[in-house]
């Protein structure tokens, strides 16, 4: 049997806002924990208030002087994006990590978000990219380390340049992988402008390994009433040692956000076999994120898209 991964130290995140999407059950909810432990004050933007509470219970659990609060946030709607960025920049904390892990996997059947986008498009990628936008100031005000989580389905696939929104022929794990290579060309790209222009912000990319979270539970709200049989596999292999569990699989993500360093446009994944499982590690970019023309065309795509513009470099 594997031996199992050991949770990272983070630095002291005193004094820090962290803003982190999916914080509330999975591997989201072990980042939240591990976060909010190191005194970060944690905001978790989450779809379903009782789902919410319930995670600031169990952080507190953990971390009894945990500094946690919920904001309201539907990835699928740019209203509601835009109504977080709002109050948020209303507060006017900046924010010295932001890391986008919330998502959906695999809907039975093709749906669509409130704007119309494919849903793993709109939510995995156009939606976080609205979020980033509209966060800009605090961002760069914080100097922040945004951290954007993508997965192994980056590796395969490509996007589809010419039906974005899946409208002629669906394929449910062909516009999941899509939604995951669009984000991390754009994390790619958010680096890269940044660079150029001091924005200050930092970006890298991550992704969690293969593990049994939520993305391929029972979710009534995409029209899955039970998990998916691949679920059950996975959760299998996982208790073998074999696949990664919930807390192993974010570890990437953490080490993105924190390690120490000016460091960014960097990629962190499990370093076991094939990046399924194992400790955190800096990867090799998958060979879909390589592309220099891809990623700024798909950083001007989705400004268009979503009608959320960031500064000109």
């Amino acid at each position: 049997m594997a031996r199992r991964t050991e949770p990272l130290t983070l630095p002291d995140l005193s004094g820090k806002r962290v803003v982190l999407t999916g914080g509330s059950d999975g591997m989201g909810l072990v980042m939240a924990t591990q976060l909010a432990a190191a005194g970060a004050d944690l905001v978790l933007p989450v779809r379903n208030a009782r789902k919410g509470e319930a995670a600031i219970t169990t952080i507190r659990e953990s971390a009894p002087k945990a500094t946690v609060s919920l904001r309201s946030l539907e990835l699928s709607s740019l209203s509601s994006v835009a109504a977080l960025g709002e109050t948020l920049r209303d507060e006017g904390v900046p924010i010295d990590i932001f890391i986008g892990n919330a998502g959906v996997m695999n809907p039975p059947a093709r749906q669509v978000t409130a704007d119309g986008f494919e849903l793993q498009f709109g939510t995995n990628h156009l939606g976080h990219v609205a979020l980033v936008g509209h966060l800009m100031p605090l961002l760069r005000a914080g100097r922040a380390r945004v951290t954007l989580q993508i997965s192994v389905a980056a590796d395969q696939g490509a996007i589809n340049w010419d039906d974005l929104n899946w409208e002629r022929s669906y394929d449910s794990m062909g516009a999941y992988s899509q939604s995951k290579i669009a984000h991390g060309l754009f994390g790619l790209e958010l680096d890269r402008r940044s660079r150029e222009a001091s924005w200050g912000i930092t970006a890298n990319l991550s992704h969690p390994g293969v593990a049994p979270t939520n993305l391929l539970a029972a979710r009534p709200e995409i029209g899955r009433s039970e998990p998916v049989r691949l679920r059950r596999l996975i959760s299998l292999f996982s208790r073998l040692g074999v696949l990664g569990t919930p807390e192993s699989a974010a570890q990437p993500a953490l080490m993105a956000a924190t390690a120490p360093g000016d460091q960014g446009g960097r990629f962190y994944g499990p370093s076991g076999f094939r990046g399924l499982s194992g400790a955190p590690a800096e990867q090799p970019l998958h060979s879909r994120l390589r592309s220099p023309e891809e990623a700024s065309r798909i950083w001007t795509v989705s400004q268009e898209m979503t009608g959320v513009t960031f500064p000109a470099a």
